[in-house]
């Protein structure tokens, strides 16, 4: 008897990238019909692809690239890091800051311009919070190096911001950073901290929202907007409805976040159990937050927790 030394994956049909390449060679022999739209292979015809009927393709396509290539890549574990974009460095935040005064010292009956000089104030006042990301970003990778980038991997929506600050903190140290970005109409490229391949690209808020979960051991969330709030409110419900383990959930900034939202008056009024109150903790520095991490599990070294 012959024994082969074939793998189960091996098999006698051509793959696909085989059968595109041969569809390609015919190029120069081209007829009516081999030009035709309805010639081409579906797989490699994107004018298909994007129909409304193959929505749910596409769903697929987009949960499946980034956890293949993650995959492939060794990524094991993530801490998650959301925060505004409108929050940006101290240096730029000062400034706009004096632009502002400038311009309302020149128009001092102008309502619109006191406003905008009021929102200056109070974003230089939080810009703290990318030096602070920026370090979290630093730390939590100090710890991903150790472990070949499997474990604990600094991972954001790739934007500006608080975002770009907790990716920067990541390429300060020489470590690798996730961005998870969302094709909208006034989104920039992805800010250039992030590692080129780990860097994606979403058109479903649902499929971006569950890859950053998937891998998630913590949550950091900084003072953001509503996009902040939706992503901390879903992760909080999975949480409460045990349709995902418990990771910790960090607030980072009390007084924005009790000014923001009254989360007792939820227990009070009988919509949550006040054990609910107990689903996240605040915190006011990355050394902070990452002790809140090493605390919830022992230590940087636990192996894989996968998530479905």
């Amino acid at each position: 008897m012959t024994t082969s030394t074939a793998s189960c994956s091996d098999s006698p049909f051509h793959d696909a990238r085989e059968d595109l390449e041969s569809a390609e060679s015919g190029v120069g022999r081209e007829t009516p019909q081999s030009q035709s739209p309805s010639y081409r292979l579906a797989y490699a015809d994107s004018e298909f692809l994007l129909r409304d009927e193959l929505r749910g393709v596409r769903l697929q396509l987009e949960l499946m690239k980034p956890e293949l290539v993650q995959r492939d890549l060794g990524v094991c574990s993530t801490v998650v890091i959301f925060g505004s974009t409108r929050i940006p460095e101290p240096a730029a935040a000062q400034a706009a800051l004096v632009e502002a005064e400038r311009a309302a010292a020149q128009a001092p009956e102008d309502a619109g311009l006191a406003r905008a000089l009021a929102v200056a104030q109070r974003v230089a006042a939080k810009a703290r919070y990318y030096d602070e990301a920026r370090r979290l970003g630093q730390i939590i990778t100090e710890v991903s190096q150790t472990n070949g980038h499997s474990e604990f991997v600094v991972v954001t929506g790739g934007g500006p911001g608080i975002m770009e600050a907790a990716n920067r903190g990541a390429q300060d140290v020489g470590g690798k950073s996730i961005g998870l970005s969302i094709v909208l109409p006034q989104e920039a490229r992805p800010n250039p901290y992030v590692t080129p391949e780990l860097s994606f690209q979403f058109h479903y808020f649902a499929v971006r929202k569950m890859h950053f979960l998937l891998r998630a051991k913590a949550l950091v969330v900084f003072p953001g907007g509503y996009g902040t709030l939706d992503e901390l409110f879903e992760t909080l419900t999975l949480i409460q409805t045990k349709k995902v383990e418990p990771v910790p959930v960090l607030l980072f900034g009390r007084a924005y976040w009790q000014r923001v939202i009254n989360f007792e008056v939820f227990a009070e009024e009988g919509t949550i159990a006040p054990a609910d109150l107990e689903l996240f903790q605040y915190v006011e520095t990355a050394e902070e937050a990452w002790d809140a991490i090493q605390r919830c599990y022992g230590g940087a070294d636990e192996g894989c927790r996968r998530r479905t």
